[in-house]
Formats: structure tokens, sequence, C-alpha cells
């Protein structure tokens, strides 16, 4: 079954072979191009049944802002992405954005078809592993307060740590200074300076941040 479509790729050449092969495939290809920054207003003016849209890079911040701005004028316009072996936060981003499908680079033309057919019809386009690897790293993210946690934990020094769980735990420079057995003066030092390293502008922040990322329940579990 013919389906009208637009193949927006920024490769001009990898556009136009796509689209020469799937007009001797029957379908009606309506433009093959590559603007850097006119996708999304090209595919609104032709407004296609499906658009084959290609992103060279799926994991940046941005890329899919063109599949937004279709689906916000021309909902009924399936877009299917082009990119490379994908990230599956790549995948889950395309299809935030509202994309229909995922369809890597080097696919064979009778995926891309069937992507294409399917998209029309209101289906996911995806292959189901990289689904289903999409689904799994949205529900297990990497532990990022941990890893956030051991970065911070690398840039102070032991007696800095002591100091941010103290100022965690609501002490003053006094009390500070009385329960390192330190000198006042020596104690607002030492705050001034885990404040500048962890780049916040007050003990508030730096409690937040501190528990935010886990920093504190590390130090517990070592004993600190």
């Amino acid at each position: 079954m013919s389906v009208r479509l637009m193949v927006v790729d920024d490769h001009r050449l990898l556009a136009e072979a796509l689209a020469s092969a799937l007009k001797l495939r029957g379908h009606r290809v309506l433009a093959a191009a590559a603007p850097s920054g006119g996708a999304a207003e090209l595919v609104i003016s032709r407004a296609p049944e499906v658009c084959l849209l290609g992103t060279a890079t799926p994991a940046e911040p941005g890329a899919f802002d063109p599949v937004v701005r279709i689906k916000r004028e021309k909902p009924q316009i399936a877009v299917v992405v082009l990119g490379p072996v994908p990230s599956p936060r790549g995948i889950a981003s395309a299809f935030a954005a509202g994309a229909s499908g995922y369809v890597r680079h080097d696919e064979r033309i009778e995926g891309v078809e069937r992507a294409m057919v399917k998209a029309r019809a209101g289906e996911a386009a995806v292959a189901p592993q990289l689904l289903s690897q999409s689904f799994a790293e949205l529900l297990n993210p990497a532990a990022e307060p941990d890893d956030e946690g051991a970065r911070l934990l690398q840039m102070l020094t032991p007696r800095e740590v002591e100091v941010l769980v103290r100022v965690a735990e609501g002490e003053d420079t006094r009390l500070i200074a009385a329960g390192m057995r330190i000198a006042p003066s020596t104690a607002r030092t030492h705050v001034q300076r885990v404040l500048m390293k962890l780049g916040v502008g007050s003990r508030l922040e730096a409690a937040a941040l501190a528990a935010r990322t886990g920093l504190l329940e590390r130090v517990g579990g070592a004993g600190g």
C-alpha cells in the first residue's frame, strides 16, 4: 500500500538514496531534503502521512524538537526517527517527543517500509527489544545520586567532609569548632571552603545537596 511520505535527514546522500529506494517500491515521496533548522517547517508545509526524520545525535538535548513541533501543529503526521545504533534513553526521548517509531540508519529497506506502514496505522514502529530496553532504563535509572555523592566526596578533604556533616546536622560555627576542637575562625574557614567546592551559596544549600546526592548516607555507612 502506497504511503505519502517525506525523508528529511542531515545527510543529503542518505536521504536521496532512501527516497529513491522507496519510490521504486511504489511510495509517494514528497521531498528528500536535509535542512539544518527548518525540518519541522518543511514537513508541516507539505503535510505527508509519514515523515522519516533523520538524526545523528538522538541522545543530545533538543534532538527531537522538530518532532515536538510537527506533532503540535500537525498531529496527524506520523514521525519515524532514523538514527544510529540507539541508546535506550534516545529511543525513549524520541517517543516522549511524539515520534511513532525509531529505525536504525542501517536497517534494510524492508524494515523501513514496515515501520512506515505501522506508524501510519497508529502503531509503535520499533523493534520489541529496543522498546523493552527503553522502559527498563526509565524504570531502573542509573544510580546518579550515588555517582554524584562519590564525586563530591572526592572533592572534599576528610576534615571538610566532617564539617559538611556537622553543617547538615544544623551545627553553627561555635558548635562545629567545639566538636572538632578547633578555633571558630578555623571552623569558619572550613565551612567557606566546603561551600566553595560544592558550588553553593549557603549552609542550607550545602545540606540540601548533601542529602540529595546520598553523600550523608555514604559517610554514615563508612562509619563517619
